[in-house]
């Protein structure tokens, strides 16, 4: 299972009501059914994606989340989980607020754009940079968004939205070391924890 989705299963409360968005083959929720004992639902829109989530017994609906998210009423979930999606969402500020508005709080996590890495790449070759984490050319791409860790926090502030709890992940030894004390530049992924302020 993915380093994040470890993190993200501490940060739930057993026995809370999930909804996952863009939730892929379902390998996140069905490890929170089983570990957390959480009722849970799975948005998603690719099929291959939807198949893997049913032969995993995870409950799924096939929406686009932009558009449909206005079908839940307000707080109809504990918590809302998004992983390495919201840089690919066309209003990822508006997919935030809908976020918190479905649920008491929410989970996300996003590449790190401002990672020292990619920033190297790009000085040195001038080109747009491919790694294990951001694995595509720059034209076939699915990211639309380049946030870092500095982008994200700006916009918790601007929003209003409170941080539960913040870790960051690296896989290179010198980020690992140093990924706690300068997160915008050394994290390689950066997962928040958020609800709205009081």
């Amino acid at each position: 299972m993915r380093r994040d989705f470890e993190i993200i299963k501490e940060w739930v409360p057993q026995g809370a009501h999930v909804l996952d968005l863009a939730c892929g083959d379902g390998t996140l929720l069905r490890s929170l059914l089983d570990d957390r004992g959480v009722t849970a639902y799975g948005l998603e829109n690719d099929p291959d994606s939807i198949a893997g989530c049913i032969q995993k017994g995870v409950n799924v609906v096939e929406k686009e989340l932009v558009r449909d998210l206005d079908s839940f009423k307000d707080n109809s979930f504990d918590l809302v989980i998004m992983t390495q999606a919201i840089q690919v969402m066309k209003y990822p500020d508006i997919i935030l607020d809908e976020m918190l508005r479905v649920g008491r709080e929410c989970i996300v996590t996003f590449p790190n754009f401002g990672n020292l890495g990619a920033r190297t790449h790009l000085a040195l070759r001038g080109k747009m940079p491919v790694t294990k984490n951001l694995p595509y050319q720059w034209y076939d791409t699915p990211n639309i968004h380049f946030c870092t860790v500095a982008d994200f926090r700006a916009l918790c502030k601007t929003k209003g939205y409170k941080s539960l709890n913040e870790a960051t992940q690296a896989d290179r030894p010198y980020n690992k070391a140093f990924k706690g004390i300068w997160p915008n530049l050394f994290a390689e992924t950066a997962i928040y924890h958020l609800t709205k302020e009081d």
